[in-house]
């Protein structure tokens, strides 16, 4: 603070606690802006190498940003003209604004008079870290009048290996959190849902289907002691007697239970392979949910269209996929026996399976399962 000895001990929480924020660091550069007594402080990533033009720089600050009229000027003039030699500064070293800009030089000349005085920062000190990934950040601090003394500068320079360790942290954060969202997505579209329970059968956790599948209640639900339940009789007993098994035995195979044939939805249920935990309780069994996007009809209509198969033939093949056998699937579309193996060996031929298992393969992994 100004007339004290600056230290990073107040940086350090927020600067750790910012990781997770939405948007990142803001109590940090709020605790930085007050700790230097300047007027605006911010932290930038510029730029990366590879994405959209749009997501190359991530802008994150703290105190007034710059008028209206001169971040639009920036946006659609200056940047393409930014002199600053942002990937040229020394990492680990403090630059004043005499260090940045050429005094004298048009273009240095217009960057400060266009942009920086307009904006209150006629002071500035700026700090380039870089973590070992090679991705690079910057942390400006600025001040309309004043200029900043030496023990800002230790004070950016001290914190710069922490603010390396952090934007490591950040990246690794980063791209989980980007894997996470594509694979996210490509479950959804494949009508893929959790839930984890304990070895009492106890609901952990979900994701956003599970939870709607729980909330709902048609099939199964959360019962009220936490367990995984089911209205129906029959399927409560199997919920239980599944439990009880794979909860005892890490090795036990995985069980499938059929929820609901119209529209469909089937559950497997198998050990969890985590059994000690992290920072939450491990569950000990992981149930995945599956539904269809659609009807029957509509399922048929799209294998039709997908195999050039009539519509009979299409209601066949779809209760052959769900792992039915013919006696099964004849008996589900109203068929004989015998008539349904007649349509099976048109349906092997139009799909060009050549068994049960070709013909489930050739449906699940179609265009049908994110459609």
């Amino acid at each position: 603070m100004p007339g004290e000895s600056l230290t990073i001990e107040h940086l350090i929480a927020p600067l750790i606690g910012g990781l997770v924020e939405y948007p990142p660091w803001r109590a940090f550069l709020d605790v930085l802006r007050a700790e230097v007594a300047g007027d605006y402080a911010s932290l930038v990533f510029r730029p990366l190498p590879l994405g959209t033009p749009e997501a190359r720089v991530i802008h994150l600050y703290s105190g007034a940003p710059s008028p209206a009229p001169v971040s639009r000027l920036y946006r659609e003039d200056l940047y393409l003209r930014d002199p600053m030699p942002y990937h040229e500064m020394v990492e680990g070293r403090t630059y004043r604004l005499d260090q940045l800009l050429h005094f004298g030089e048009p273009a240095h000349d217009a960057y400060l008079t266009q942009l920086l005085v307009p904006s209150g920062m006629n002071h500035m000190r700026m700090i380039r870290f870089a973590a070992r990934e090679g991705t690079s950040g910057w942390i400006t601090v600025t001040r309309r009048n004043g200029e900043f003394d030496a023990e800002v500068d230790r004070l950016l320079e001290a914190m710069a290996p922490y603010m390396r360790a952090a934007l490591g942290s950040f990246v690794a954060l980063e791209r989980e959190r980007m894997t996470a969202t594509v694979t996210q997505e490509a479950v959804r579209r494949m009508s893929f849902g959790w839930l984890t329970l304990d070895g009492e059968g106890r609901v952990l956790d979900a994701d956003a289907h599970g939870s709607r599948m729980l909330d709902a209640g048609n099939r199964i639900a959360r019962g009220r002691d936490g367990k995984l339940t089911a209205h129906d009789t029959a399927l409560r007993r199997q919920l239980l007697a599944a439990v009880r098994e794979l909860a005892v035995d890490p090795q036990a195979p995985p069980q499938a239970i059929v929820l609901a044939r119209e529209p469909w939805l089937d559950l497997l249920m198998l050990p969890s392979g985590q059994r000690t935990g992290t920072t939450q309780a491990a569950p000990a069994i992981v149930c995945y949910l599956h539904a269809d996007n659609w009807s029957s009809t509509d399922c048929c209509n799209q294998l039709a269209q997908l195999f050039d198969l009539t519509p009979s033939e299409a209601r066949l093949a779809l209760a052959l996929s769900r792992g039915m056998s013919i006696a099964e699937a004849a008996g589900q579309v109203g068929l004989t026996v015998e008539s349904a193996r007649t349509y099976s060996k048109r349906i092997y031929a139009k799909t060009g399976a050549r068994s049960h298992a070709d013909l489930v393969r050739f449906i699940h992994r179609s265009v049908l399962v994110i459609a």
